[in-house]
């Protein structure tokens, strides 16, 4: 591993070069190259194998107050992945094992890996685990997925559960748990084929197709007693149609508003909240950090309902360093099918 470290004498790198206005765009990274870095006492070099897009990942290029630090400008771009150790001054990190945490746009990270960081810390992949499950549904999104919809949308069996984005890495699961859990499922997504693979492969009960199908009026007829857990990832027009549509005592699990992120100004509305006094309902945000000590059980009941065939995934998987920028922006388009993932 040293020699390849050695051979490479580089570090490719994608920069954020400007904080988009609008929709982001290629031109808003710089390709570089830099040495590979040394590392220090206590630290770890990794060499990046895959990196993982979320859309979360738009508002880390703005800089505002967020829950995580803006990535500065000139910096490289940060993202979750898995990393192969290629040196290691940390006796928890053996070289050839692979991790999981947030990387960067970059060939090679470094850095003292234990530490709490922003990306909290990194852990070692069970090696009896497939690389497409821990970057989908037993990664962040899924995990995301299962305490949103447990911990904050607490479903019961026989409740009416609508989730919007629902072909999407969260939405798909957090769909497929309220299944799981003995509810009525209706999911939200763009497209015929996205809502096909809803019905037959996530074996939800319905399904709403936003670009050919008034959502309103889909809600009252699939929702005929009112949405008793809404898991919202998309905002705009499809939370004002839930909204409407809301039962007594309904629960909100707010996990993104994916309609906005590349406003240049922040949408107006919604305009009917006055519907959460009406029906005595709840919003919650959502972040997973916020559940940290849900994850062990989280990661173990995903990946027991992902063997037996519970959760149906998929995976995008696009391929090659110069392909990272285009890549993420397949999330904006909708050209992404399920887990938006890139092999370096």
């Amino acid at each position: 591993m040293a020699a390849e470290v050695g051979a490479a004498r580089r570090n490719r790198q994608w920069l954020l070069a400007r904080r988009p206005v609008g929709m982001v765009s290629e031109s808003d990274f710089e390709l570089v190259e830099r040495p590979v870095p040394e590392i220090g006492p206590g630290e770890v070099l990794g060499r990046v194998r895959w990196l993982s897009f979320e859309p979360a990942m738009r508002g880390w290029m703005d800089e505002r107050p967020s829950y995580v630090a803006p990535v500065e400008l000139g910096a490289p771009m940060r993202a979750p992945g898995l990393a192969e150790v290629v040196a290691s001054n940390d006796p928890a990190y053996a070289p050839g094992e692979v991790v999981f945490g947030m990387m960067s746009w970059s060939e090679y990270v470094t850095g003292r890996w234990s530490a709490e960081t922003v990306g909290r810390g990194y852990r070692q992949v069970p090696a009896d685990v497939p690389t497409e499950q821990v970057l989908g549904p037993l990664g962040s999104t899924g995990l995301t997925a299962y305490v949103g919809m447990l911990d904050v949308g607490r479903p019961e069996p026989g409740n009416t559960v609508v989730v919007s984005g629902a072909a999407g890495a969260t939405g798909s699961v957090a769909a497929q748990i309220a299944r799981i859990k003995g509810c009525r499922v209706v999911g939200i997504a763009g497209g015929a084929e996205k809502c096909r693979w809803l019905l037959d492969e996530a074996r939800l009960d319905a399904a709403i197709d936003y670009k050919s199908e008034d959502i309103g009026s889909r809600l009252r007829q699939t929702c005929p007693d009112g949405v008793d857990v809404y898991f919202e990832n998309v905002g705009g027009a499809a939370l004002e149609a839930v909204l409407d549509n809301l039962a007594h005592g309904a629960r909100i699990a707010l996990c993104g508003l994916i309609s906005g992120y590349n406003d240049a100004e922040a949408q107006p509305g919604p305009r009917n909240l006055f519907q959460l006094i009406v029906q005595r309902a709840s919003i919650q945000g959502l972040l997973l950090w916020d559940f940290v000590h849900r994850i062990p059980e989280a990661f173990a009941e995903l990946r027991r309902w992902v063997e037996a065939g519970e959760i149906a995934y998929r995976v995008d998987v696009q391929e090659g360093f110069e392909h990272i920028p285009r890549t993420f922006l397949r999330l904006f388009s909708g050209a992404n099918e399920g887990k938006q993932l890139l092999r370096l």
